[in-house]
């Protein structure tokens, strides 16, 4: 089968980069990691105009959504130019608030399509902590059939992405919603969580190729580019495959998403749950996760010494490729739910 993207689906990915290109994201990062959010939350408000959050939305809260394959082009870019903030999260909560429905949803959909609301959350099975927690306008945490409103965002635990800190919501806060709806718009809301991950993980896979690339081009050995060797070739050729293999599996689950949306008694906020989608989700996370993750080892080993360095751009992209490797969904969860489905 082949994935082609519409012209529109291109242009619409054409159109983030150079947003996000003229955007300088280093410097958002580390703004960002500094915990000065004020450059971060100015990006992420272009990024709503330009359409991007509003894909997770229904309609009938302002949204346009949910789109899986528009999420994936746009995830994929933000990937590339490593947009802080919880991109996936704020994405995952659209489904989730629009399954539960309710006055939660009309509070808080309209916000998060719009860019005014950035939202981090929890799900049982994916793990306690919350990236961004401390930088979200609301955390949301899911236990059993209850949704509830986090009182704050708690204590923060280490992480090997500076500019991706995880918190630890403050326990108790009062039941938004609650009811066997909630379980159901959860396992969506885990899916379209782990699926945005992996776009995520792809481009950053993508762009740190992409700077390894350029750099073996200009470094020299012997008088010649270290390009230009056979095992420098082989081990890029390597990280390309696996990049390219990962692409069509993260299509291919946008298209098992979007046959859910359309499917007969599918309601306004499923995007996600079946096991069919969800083994196709997971196929998708641990093939991008890991290939981003190769990508940052290439990167590190041909960049040499100068790939530690904390002036280098680059670091930002090697300390982000393998938390996404592991949120929503670690390699080992991901194949068990590859062979479950």
């Amino acid at each position: 089968m082949r994935f082609l993207l519409t012209d529109e689906q291109r242009e619409f990915g054409r159109s983030l980069d150079a947003l996000l290109t003229a955007a300088d994201t280093p410097a958002v990062l580390r703004a960002w990691a500094a915990g000065d959010h004020g450059p971060g939350r100015a990006l992420w408000g272009r990024l709503a105009d330009a359409g991007v959050f509003a894909l997770a939305v229904p309609e009938a809260y302002g949204g346009v959504g949910p789109l899986p394959v528009e999420t994936a082009v746009a995830c994929v870019e933000l990937g590339r130019h490593a947009v802080p903030g919880p991109v996936a999260e704020t994405l995952a909560a659209g489904v989730l608030l629009a399954g539960a429905g309710g006055p939660v949803a009309v509070e808080w959909l309209p916000g998060i399509a719009s860019g005014a609301a950035v939202v981090s959350l929890t799900l049982e099975g994916y793990g306690p902590y919350a990236p961004d927690a401390d930088a979200a306008d609301a955390v949301f945490t899911v236990t059993g059939d209850e949704l509830r409103l986090a009182p704050g965002p708690g204590e923060p635990s280490a992480s090997a992405d500076p500019a991706r800190r995880l918190f630890r919501p403050e326990p108790g806060g009062a039941p938004v919603a609650k009811g066997p709806a909630i379980r159901a718009a959860a396992r969506a809301a885990g899916d379209t969580a782990s699926f945005a991950t992996a776009a995520l993980a792809l481009g950053c896979g993508e762009e740190l190729l992409r700077a390894t690339v350029a750099y073996v081009k200009q470094r020299t050995q012997f008088g010649v580019p270290v390009g230009s060797f056979q095992a420098v070739k082989h081990r890029l050729a390597d990280t390309l495959l696996g990049l390219e293999f990962a692409r069509p599996l993260l299509y291919g689950a946008a298209l098992e998403l979007a046959s859910e949306v359309s499917r007969p008694g599918a309601g306004t906020g499923s995007a996600a749950g079946s096991p069919g989608a969800g083994a196709a989700v997971a196929a998708a996370k641990v093939t991008a996760g890991e290939a981003g993750y190769a990508a940052a080892l290439t990167a590190l080993q041909l960049h040499g010494a100068i790939g530690y360095t904390e002036e280098l751009d680059l670091a930002w992209w090697l300390r982000r490729a393998r938390p996404l490797r592991d949120a929503w969904g670690t390699p080992s969860a991901c194949r068990a739910r590859v062979l479950a489905g």
